[in-house]
């Protein structure tokens, strides 16, 4: 477990869901890892021990399945946007208060901010807690370039079985990675993944499955532990973590 009071510079901070059915959403989080979620008028925190872990959001424009938003951390606001432009992002939204919502390159969507009286996730690399993040691209070589341009990310690449893989690190600390979609990945957008850790992997699959979610990548082994990619009822997808 890690008490988080601040982040490096481009840590994965913050996830936001954004669902057209939050209350459903709620409920199932709730159920898989013990979140109690709090309403903020117009959205909600998900805490976890009483530590904010990510917020739930309705929005009756969400994209159908929705996603995970991840939050990247920067202590200059403005002098990351005025990078990521520079490097060829997009700008979505903001900024508005404390962050900008904005997407790389390939399309993949994530967001900048900069921490203030509120600093992020209060707890991670716990069971029910974020552990990891990374985006997944159609190309490498220009995702490199370009987090590296915004963010200063520091590269060293993964061996994990032929796997394109990258680890990106902050002050020599790894913080999050990247990873290239091959030809098995053929129809998936580029997109950001968030990864919530389980103490007990078969078990939370088999919470997912009983709660109406799925499991379209069974558990596998990674350098980090095994993972599985999951998905709530209504199709938000993300990653669990056993740790090795």
């Amino acid at each position: 477990m890690v008490e988080n009071k601040t982040y490096a510079e481009g840590a994965p901070c913050w996830a936001q869901l954004l669902t057209r059915d939050a209350a459903a959403a709620e409920r199932f989080y709730a159920a898989l890892f013990g979140w109690e979620c709090h309403d903020q008028g117009g959205w909600s925190t998900a805490r976890l021990g009483g530590r904010p872990v990510a917020a739930i959001t309705p929005f009756e424009q969400a994209a159908d399945p929705p996603a995970w938003t991840v939050y990247l951390a920067v202590a200059d606001l403005a002098a990351a946007t005025a990078r990521l432009e520079a490097a060829g992002g997009k700008l979505i939204e903001g900024p508005v208060a404390g962050y900008v919502l904005a997407s790389d390159p390939a399309g993949a969507t994530f967001a900048l901010f900069q921490p203030g009286e509120f600093a992020g996730a209060g707890v991670t690399a716990e069971p029910g807690a974020m552990s990891w993040a990374e985006v997944n691209s159609p190309d490498g070589e220009v995702a490199d370039a370009f987090y590296h341009a915004v963010l200063g990310y520091e590269r060293e690449p993964v061996p994990t079985g032929g796997v394109d893989y990258m680890v990106y690190r902050s002050g020599g600390e790894p913080v999050c990675g990247r990873l290239r979609m091959d030809e098995h990945w053929e129809g998936v957008p580029s997109h950001w993944m968030v990864y919530f850790d389980t103490g007990d992997l078969d078990a939370a699959c088999a919470t997912v499955t009983r709660l109406g979610g799925q499991v379209p990548v069974e558990p596998f082994g990674s350098p980090y532990g095994r993972v599985a990619v999951v998905s709530h009822p209504a199709g938000g997808f993300f990653s669990l973590r056993e740790p090795g």
